[in-house]
């Protein structure tokens, strides 16, 4: 099974962990802001609970210490977290790591890293957040591709399931999707439709 799968959604507690890891999503990021080191301990431990029996992997956000601790095996992290995380503890723990990235002098961090996978964004506007980058664009993934070799490269940033195929045509590996599921009127629906799409680009 490829790391990290095709489709691989981005969402903010448990419950969504839970419902993902049940419908068949292979890779699942829990990506929760704010917690305290006590918080994100008990949120970490929670979500490898929930996905115990399935096939999903959990990747935790940000919080490498919890994700040592409570025993993950995949970790993802920002600019800002990278700078101040502890790569010889977290290789040591054997954790992977996928890396933020949204231009070439990040990306050039990123490299520096060596990641496990590499994600470009904002692919699209994007309103869940404030984004300090303008959007990326499809033609940007090709030439990151061409950049990062044989490292997974996930394209992110308001991309829906519509979008997909021209996206994996451009050269990503994987498309992360957050809004797409957690705003669709019909979450179940979509990720199937995702799931579906996953084994036609595989």
């Amino acid at each position: 099974m490829p790391y990290p799968d095709k489709f691989y959604p981005v969402v903010h507690n448990v419950a969504w962990v839970t419902r993902l890891a049940l419908l068949g999503a292979g890779t699942i990021q829990l990506r929760a802001k704010d917690l305290n080191e006590g918080e994100a301990l008990q949120m970490v431990s929670d979500a490898l609970e929930a996905i115990k029996g399935t096939a999903a992997k959990l990747v935790v956000n940000d919080y490498w210490r919890a994700a040592i601790v409570a025993g993950a095996k995949h970790l993802h992290l920002g600019q800002e977290d990278l700078a101040e995380a502890d790569l010889d503890e977290i290789r040591k723990a054997g954790l992977s790591l996928g890396i933020s990235t949204h231009d070439d002098e990040e990306l050039a961090t990123a490299l520096r890293a060596k990641p496990d996978y590499v994600a470009l964004g904002p692919i699209f506007p994007t309103t869940l957040k404030s984004m300090r980058f303008a959007p990326q664009g499809i033609p940007k993934i090709g030439e990151w591709k061409k950049r990062i070799g044989t490292i997974p490269l996930v394209a992110i940033g308001g991309i829906k399931f519509e979008q997909s195929a021209e996206i994996f045509a451009a050269g990503a590996d994987s498309i992360a999707v957050v809004s797409d599921v957690t705003q669709h009127a019909d979450p179940d629906a979509r990720v199937r439709q995702w799931l579906g799409e996953e084994v036609k680009a595989a």
